[in-house]
């Protein structure tokens, strides 16, 4: 099958038929993401815990020769201890978003150290001129009072809808089977960097070659939320 639309006329094309729809682009911060109900065949992948000497570049390198679009959750710490790869991931065009400064659960966090926790990752990645509006939950640690705090600072909580273990040191056949086994329009796929998923970005290939093939194109999260239709 011949790809024929480009990227800006796809995405044109998804928010004008969510609207005809009777949808809109996602206005309600107030609960957890963890799928975008939509008939257009669009996914997110998205990358946990970097950036990584170890994975950053590998994966950034596979999203470039492949022409697609992925959203990098970052740790604060990582990205102050590499900003190197930092400044890559944004010159790159990929979507940054935030996973805290440490990996803490921020449901077992007092608010005030979880306020500083966003305000220093805030602040790590304005130096590639990132003000992030996505968060997402380390270990997936959330409750409802805490999504609709986020949500008052700006934040849309942004969960998953496959989780690959990628962490778990699966080969890449593995986590790859899983990602095209479970794919779905608006799915939201869970993917790791660092030592612990160093198969990752050969997985990633498999992921985006094989999914192009039965029709899907690559988004990062926060283009996925423009497909938000809401149904009546």
């Amino acid at each position: 099958m011949k790809r024929k639309k480009t990227w800006g006329f796809i995405l044109a094309v998804g928010v004008f038929a969510a609207l005809l729809a009777g949808g809109h682009a996602l206005q309600d911060h107030s609960r957890a993401i963890k799928k975008v109900p939509t008939n257009h065949k669009i996914i997110a992948l998205t990358f946990d815990d970097g950036p990584h000497p170890h994975t950053t570049r590998a994966l950034l390198a596979v999203l470039r020769d492949k022409k697609a679009r992925a959203t990098f959750f970052l740790l604060g710490e990582n990205a102050a201890k590499y900003p190197d790869l930092l400044a890559e991931i944004a010159a790159a065009g990929q979507e940054i978003a935030n996973h805290g400064y440490h990996h803490k659960f921020p449901n077992k966090q007092p608010r005030a150290e979880l306020y500083d926790d966003l305000a220093r990752f805030e602040k790590v990645v304005a130096a590639v001129g990132v003000r992030p509006v996505l968060f997402r939950p380390p270990g997936g640690g959330y409750n409802d009072p805490l999504v609709n705090d986020l949500a008052a600072r700006g934040y849309t909580t942004i969960l998953w809808s496959i989780d690959t273990r990628d962490w778990e040191r699966r080969s890449p056949a593995q986590v790859a089977a899983t990602v095209i086994s479970g794919a779905s329009p608006g799915s939201i796929v869970l993917l790791h960097e660092g030592e612990c998923a160093i198969t990752t970005p050969a997985a990633v290939a498999v992921i985006i070659d094989r999914l192009r093939t039965a029709g899907y194109e690559f988004v990062t999260v926060g283009e996925l939320l423009q497909y938000y239709e809401i149904r009546q």
